[in-house]
């Protein structure tokens, strides 16, 4: 007798399903879907279509199901295999070609939406990665995959209290899934709930205490509320468990009240001598014993440790130093004074605001802490708000072709009202206080001047300098993860401040009086003074509170947030002098600027 062929016998149930849908005859379209599946289990497109049958017949977790049972299959395949080898490669154009041409043949293709997330995210463009995985959660809500990946997409665009919603309802579907859990604690220190975040790792810890990375973010969260003994606790634990964790040892490090011992050099040293290490904790343990070194005045090998560091990092994040030069040349051409005089009357007129900005390491933690230290004003954090109108705006990629900051020129001016707006309204989730004024101190919105300018026109802006050799080494030394791809030359540091100062001498030709500078080392020497005449720009009244700025026990996320728990002091002024020998890339990048300093060329 002969066998019934499964590929033709496949093929009519699939037939048959076809002509149930277009008939709109669900259950009978389900019924053949589900024969063709017993006879060919790995048929992605019949998962598919059995779950755009059951969604319309109102199964929606019959539906997420199938659709979550495609999207496995479909992801390993061509084309989809093909577009993660093109992601891999860094070729997203090619990447997206593939994915969007699935798409038009397959648009409830959940694992062909995720991946067009990804692309979208890789770009920058994460309205669209949120705009997709929204689709593709539509199709299919249980799909825990996309969820995963649209909570990833909210953290690392910083929209937090979403982020956080996500993995919430992650968890309640895996409990214990260490990603999910160690995010979402990461997301409420940075949202700010540090009570929160201590408990979150807390409570991993005594799922499983033999977790080194927890027990070092753990020892940040510690750091950030000022609880130094019980940081020191932390990331030791950690290096217990296991000593090659840099992070761990740059926490030590970045404590900067720490102290290192010949035996923590000896340790540190043992572990660069591993071969194997990875070079993210290479990276941080050439920082932090460049510290130690510092610390025990063996400048030249701190030096030198620094400096490999920098190297190491450099692979990870190379820097252009023409970028900032290209972007400075935009701003200038476009925000002329006739350009600010057009549009006098715009954006939103709250005078809530209170941009602290400059380089880093400049000081400008300091001057948040004494401003915090009023009672009018209310201290947040670096708020991700400006910088995500930035990118609203077009600000991503090349600064010579992106569409920003010329794309500013195109707003009316309901729309930069709207803006100014959002940014308040967005802005808000950061404060904790009734007080009318707050801070947002993020050092690099200083190349967003003019554009706080047009949408919050009544907001004031705090400009915190510090000598350019004082404030580049501090940052040449000082380990930054992500975000300062200049900091890792000495030469592009230099270039960098330079760009800094003259972009700061445009905005102060265009927009006299707009902004208020602060001389680091003339706060260090005269703080009352500095302060009151800081007060007077901001129109506040002098209160003692602001010189009693180290009692405050507001939360610092900054790398100087145990300076600003001590009173001023002056030893860190001249520090770089130790230094300087090896400082020249750094000077003749300056040019004038530092010859001129502390005069405003």
């Amino acid at each position: 007798m002969t066998q019934p062929d499964p590929a033709a016998a496949f093929q009519t149930e699939i037939t048959r399903a076809q002509a149930h849908v277009d008939a709109q005859h669900w259950r009978e379209a389900i019924d053949a879907l589900e024969r063709a599946l017993r006879l060919r289990p790995d048929a992605d497109g019949a998962w598919r279509a059995l779950g755009d049958a059951r969604r319309a017949a109102g199964d929606g977790a019959g539906a997420s199901f199938a659709h979550d049972r495609a999207a496995s299959l479909s992801i390993s395949r061509p084309p989809l295999g093909d577009a993660l080898v093109a992601i891999d490669g860094n070729r997203l154009a090619t990447a997206e070609q593939i994915v969007r041409e699935r798409l038009r043949t397959a648009p409830t293709d959940v694992a062909a939406i995720a991946v067009l997330a990804d692309i979208a995210a890789r770009a920058g463009r994460f309205a669209d990665a949120v705009r997709f995985l929204n689709h593709a959660l539509e199709i299919a809500p249980d799909h825990e995959r996309a969820r995963g990946q649209l909570a990833r997409v909210r953290y690392g665009s910083r929209d937090l209290p979403e982020a956080l919603a996500e993995f919430d309802r992650l968890l309640l579907l895996n409990p214990k899934h260490h990603g999910y859990r160690n995010l979402r604690a990461a997301t409420l220190d940075l949202l700010g709930d540090y009570p929160g975040a201590v408990s979150a790792y807390n409570d991993m810890l005594a799922d499983d205490a033999a977790q080194p990375l927890v027990w070092m973010t753990l020892g940040n969260v510690l750091k950030t509320i000022g609880d130094v003994p019980a940081a020191i606790a932390a990331f030791r634990r950690s290096l217990e468990l296991a000593p090659e964790t840099g992070e761990s040892w740059w926490g030590l490090a970045n404590l900067k009240s720490f102290a290192f011992d010949e035996a923590d050099i000896a340790a540190m040293q043992a572990e660069l001598a591993r071969p194997a290490l990875s070079d993210v904790n290479r990276i941080c343990l050439e920082f932090a014993l460049g510290k130690a070194l510092e610390d025990h005045g063996r400048y030249p090998d701190s030096f030198a440790h620094y400096s490999a560091g920098n190297r190491l990092q450099q692979a990870h994040a190379p820097h252009d130093p023409e970028h900032l030069s290209t972007f400075a040349r935009r701003c200038e051409a476009l925000f002329t004074p006739d350009f600010f005089t057009a549009r006098v009357g715009s954006g939103d007129p709250a005078p809530d605001p209170i941009f602290v900005l400059g380089m880093p390491r400049s000081g400008s933690t300091l001057v948040e802490q004494i401003l915090a230290s009023h009672p009018a004003i209310e201290g947040t954090m670096e708020l991700p708000e400006l910088p995500r109108i930035v990118r609203l705006l077009g600000g991503i990629g090349d600064p010579a072709t992106m569409p920003y900051p010329d794309s500013i020129a195109k707003l009316s001016a309901a729309q930069l009202a709207g803006l100014g707006a959002e940014y308040l309204h967005r802005a808000a989730r950061w404060r904790n206080t009734d007080r009318p004024f707050f801070i947002d101190k993020l050092p690099m919105n200083f190349m967003s001047v003019g554009l706080i300018r047009l949408i919050l026109p009544n907001a004031k802006i705090v400009d915190v300098r510090r000598h350019p050799l004082g404030c580049g080494f501090s940052v040449f030394k000082q380990y930054f993860p992500t975000g300062q791809s200049f900091a890792t030359s000495i030469e592009h540091v230099g270039r960098f401040y330079a760009d800094y100062v003259r972009l700061m001498r445009s905005w102060d030709a265009r927009l006299p009086g707009f902004v208020h500078r602060v001389m680091y080392e003339d706060l260090i020497a005269d703080a009352e003074t500095e302060v009151r005449r800081l007060l007077d720009f901001l129109g506040l009244p002098f209160d003692p509170a602001c010189l009693e700025f180290h009692a405050s026990t507001r939360a610092v996320r900054t790398p100087s947030a145990e300076q600003v728990r001590q009173p001023i002091y002056t030893e860190a002024v001249d520090h770089w002098r130790h230094y300087e020998a090896w400082l020249g890339p750094m000077k003749d990048a300056l040019g004038d600027v530092l010859t001129r300093y502390p005069e405003v060329p």
